[in-house]
């Protein structure tokens, strides 16, 4: 019973993630705020809501390791995982996109969280650092990409209004016929489901670590990073099937960003969160490893993600499972 509640858990979490989506997109249109902004902080913070929500209930729940476990093994799948099986079932042209900037304040994000891990434990402070790095990130964003439609706009006024007349469709959970008493329904049960979600999964989870004798922190690393990260690992297989590659990897270097700042940015706050030495001495170190692994298909021009590439992405993420789980 104890697997089917979490898995149950796991479900409602991610279903309710998708309906607060939904509806607070739609909400966000229909009074007037502009589709880029809704992009960058409605549709940003409720992809990540499920990450979040089970954080937040393991520092409540005096299981810290889940939180800072879920949020690291996170962003390794995102990496490894993530990247990897897409590249595998079809090539990832990388090499088409510029993606320098956002991948660089990814990996300055993780050596600012890396940092503040050695003064551990991370309380409230440290929280107010991660949450302020987060809007100075998102207010950056959204000059440059203000800044790109006005160039836009200046070359070719017709292009740009069509494109901002189609920007809303491209948001997603957008829908301009969707009624008002659908929107509410959708806010309902995403603010319901989303801690009820939570609450059953990290229960779950602590018992299944009682049962095996393993730590909060391995399988946060591990099972509970894994299912959190399935809604990136399904957005990016879709798009590499349509040769989106630059959605595929700027899926996973936007997800990483808020996994760090703005999920244990939160839960910072909630309550003091303790990390331990082999966390440290280890764990930290693979997951900046892993995102300094993908810099050649960021910088280099002449250079894609390939299978043989996403082969050898896939095989380190299960050679990474099995050490967590066999020497931790």
């Amino acid at each position: 019973m104890v697997w089917l509640t979490g898995i149950l858990g796991l479900v409602i979490l991610l279903l309710a993630g998708d309906l607060l989506v939904r509806g607070a997109v739609n909400v966000a249109l229909r009074v007037g705020i502009p589709a880029l902004i809704v992009s960058l902080t409605i549709v940003a913070f409720g992809t990540s809501a499920p990450e979040l929500l089970i954080s937040v209930d393991a520092v409540l729940e005096g299981v810290p390791g889940l939180a800072y476990g879920n949020v690291v093994g996170s962003n390794v799948a995102n990496i490894l995982l993530v990247l990897g099986v897409p590249a595998v079932l079809s090539r990832l042209h990388t090499s088409g996109f510029d993606t320098r900037k956002s991948y660089m304040t990814m990996v300055g994000a993780t050596l600012i969280f890396i940092a503040l891990c050695f003064t551990a434990p991370l309380t409230w402070w440290h929280g107010l650092i991660l949450l302020g790095l987060l809007a100075f990130i998102l207010w950056d964003q959204a000059r440059d990409a203000i800044r790109h439609r006005r160039q836009i706009k200046a070359a070719a006024a017709e292009e740009a209004a069509a494109a901002a007349g189609d920007g809303e469709e491209d948001v997603e959970g957008a829908d301009p016929g969707m009624a008002g008493w659908k929107i509410a329904v959708f806010l309902i049960l995403g603010l319901i489901g989303l801690p009820l979600g939570a609450d059953m999964f990290v229960d779950s989870a602590v018992e299944i670590a009682e049962m095996f004798g393993v730590s909060d922190t391995v399988l946060g690393l591990t099972l509970v990073a894994l299912g959190t990260s399935l809604p990136e690992l399904a957005t990016t297989v879709m798009a590499a099937i349509r040769r989106q590659a630059d959605v595929a990897l700027g899926n996973v270097i936007g997800s990483n960003m808020f996994n760090l700042l703005a999920i244990l940015g939160v839960a910072a706050m909630v309550g003091p969160i303790p990390v331990g030495s082999p966390f440290q001495s280890y764990d930290l170190w693979i997951m900046l490893g892993a995102s300094l692994l993908i810099a050649p298909f960021v910088f280099k021009r002449d250079l894609d993600l390939t299978r043989r590439w996403g082969l050898l992405l896939s095989v380190l993420y299960i050679l990474y499972i099995a050490i967590v789980v066999l020497y931790r």
